[in-house]
């Protein structure tokens, strides 16, 4: 049996894997670059193998180096979160999460309580943006992206399964066209979404409605403006069930027909690379694919 290196040598490669830097690790544990390689260098000749191939700017983990790092990492974890548990003050957790203003407040935020009845002692910090393709501030924990799950990071799970969208409008506006009312007047009355307008031209095709052009329509950056504008009796607009479902529950909106047009995106939560053993943003992770679970067909 290998003998286990000296816990200093384990922190400052732990350090030096996370930050790809000496320098950086040298500044987190309070050493000097030098200290650093030092101990780095002492783990390598311990064990006979090269862990980091120096560069002229930082350091990259050789193979045997990424298969170490991993399970080091978790132990240190493991061991600050046992600290924490029996010694450490209850202070609560916090999970950053970042999600299109849309996912945000009509199917996130009325959630949440739930969450947090289950679990008090973490705190979620909601912020919104209304396009994003990477996580691109290190404040952001995870992620709710919509898309099709072609991004860089490595832990993205798949949030939602087959989604549809529906042409919804609002009752009154429905009812002013009176016998007349067909999806084709309603199309003359377009509100677009933004990176979806070619929703209603696949609508045509897929049900051969020979909808009008929808140039000129109003449109709006996300799916939740464009709810807002057709609330007000403003249009119509082929929107995912997955937004207009809680406006039709609470009677602002109407489906009129049965037309479903399978959409080719969905959401999928992703995770800043590094933060897959903090608890916390495990147990929000989970939580929020089992809602999606529960709504999935």
């Amino acid at each position: 049996m290998t003998k286990l290196p000296h816990v200093t040598w384990l922190r400052a490669f732990e350090a030096a894997a996370r930050n790809s830097s000496f320098t950086s690790a040298a500044d987190e544990l309070n050493l000097t670059p030098a200290a650093v390689s030092q101990q780095i260098k002492l783990l390598e000749q311990h064990f006979g193998v090269q862990l980091f191939t120096r560069q002229p700017r930082g350091v990259a983990l050789t193979d045997m180096g990424h298969a170490y790092a991993q399970p080091i990492r978790k132990a240190f974890a493991e061991m600050q979160e046992a600290t924490n548990g029996l010694f450490g003050s209850k202070k609560k957790r916090i999970v950053r999460a970042r999600a299109s203003i849309s996912y945000a407040a009509i199917v996130l935020a009325p959630q949440l309580g739930g969450f947090h009845e289950a679990h008090p002692d973490i705190e979620v910090q909601l912020t919104t943006a209304v396009w994003t393709d990477r996580i691109d501030d290190e404040a952001i924990d995870v992620e709710i992206r919509y898309g099709h799950g072609d991004w860089d990071e490595r832990d993205i799970r798949h949030l939602s399964g087959h989604r549809l969208a529906e042409v919804v409008c609002h009752p009154a506006f429905a009812a002013s066209f009176g016998e007349d009312l067909s999806i084709q007047t309603l199309a003359a009355h377009a509100v677009q979404v933004i990176g979806s307008e070619s929703d209603w031209s696949l609508m045509s095709e897929q049900f051969g409605l020979e909808l009008p052009p929808v140039a000129g329509a109003i449109k709006a950056d996300s799916s939740l403006i464009a709810l807002q504008m057709i609330s007000s009796g403003i249009g119509a607009a082929i929107i995912s069930e997955d937004f207009s479902s809680r406006y039709i529950e609470q009677g602002l909106l109407i489906s009129p027909f049965e037309y479903r047009l399978p959409l080719q995106r969905s959401f999928f939560l992703v995770v800043q690379d590094n933060l897959q053993e903090r608890s916390e943003v495990n147990q929000f992770c989970e939580w929020l694919s089992e809602q999606h679970r529960k709504v999935s067909p």
